[in-house]
């Protein structure tokens, strides 16, 4: 076995002798537990987590699908680079969904903005619907279609190969289809992408590189 159990763990006693847990001599990537807890993992506002370390490829088509609960008004939720300007992006912008996505001929928006007093940050949780086929691209949020006209009908291929990014990403990496930096807080669930046929479920717990995110370990919603 080569990852933690994503679990909590209390009230260990060795030789009938009780382990204290409060100061230990070293820790990494413990966070504490919850009264309450759902299925999720807990993004704290400080970093991401990044996937596919030899790269994520998106090219005509992908779609995203995620879930999210959150209280902030800012925050990335994914994006996926190249060292060109191929790229897509996914991120909340006063209390607005994004989705870009640059072929290579420039950069197209789905915004969702929720209508009256419905909000998206509202530390409920919410599904969305990431969609690119080709030069088409459109954004679900909670059942609700948006989609954009795409000027650049002949470019149809985001030849990304970096990491996918959830949740924010390093200082040093560029990402040409996000315009926050500020770093998701909140949860996320079911990061699932789909290409053609072949749909994968990324387990947060198995991220090549995790700063400030606890993989299966959801605080119940904030009241």
């Amino acid at each position: 076995v080569t990852h933690s159990i994503p679990a909590c763990i209390g009230s260990m006693t060795i030789n009938s002798k009780q382990v204290e847990k409060e100061s230990p001599v070293s820790i990494f990537a413990v966070n504490k537990c919850y009264e309450t807890v759902q299925d999720g993992t807990f993004f704290d506002g400080s970093g991401f987590a990044a996937l596919v370390r030899e790269g994520y490829k998106v090219r005509s088509d992908v779609n995203i699908t995620l879930e999210f609960r959150t209280t902030e008004v800012h925050g990335v939720l994914l994006g996926v680079s190249s060292a060109k300007v191929d790229a897509i992006g996914l991120e909340i912008v006063h209390g607005k969904v994004l989705f870009h996505v640059n072929n290579g001929a420039g950069r197209i928006t789905a915004t969702y903005e929720p209508r009256g007093t419905n909000s998206l940050c509202d530390g409920k949780w919410h599904k969305l619907q990431a969609n690119k086929s080709k030069h088409h691209i459109s954004l679900i949020i909670d059942g609700n279609l948006v989609h954009t006209d795409n000027p650049y009908i002949q470019s149809t291929s985001a030849d990304t190969n970096n990491p996918i990014y959830v949740g924010g990403y390093p200082a040093d990496v560029k990402q040409n289809c996000l315009t926050s930096k500020s770093s998701f807080r909140g949860c996320l669930r079911n990061l699932l992408l789909t290409k053609g046929q072949h749909t994968e479920l990324f387990d947060f717990s198995r991220a090549f590189d995790l700063r400030g995110v606890f993989p299966h370990s959801c605080p119940g919603a904030e009241h």
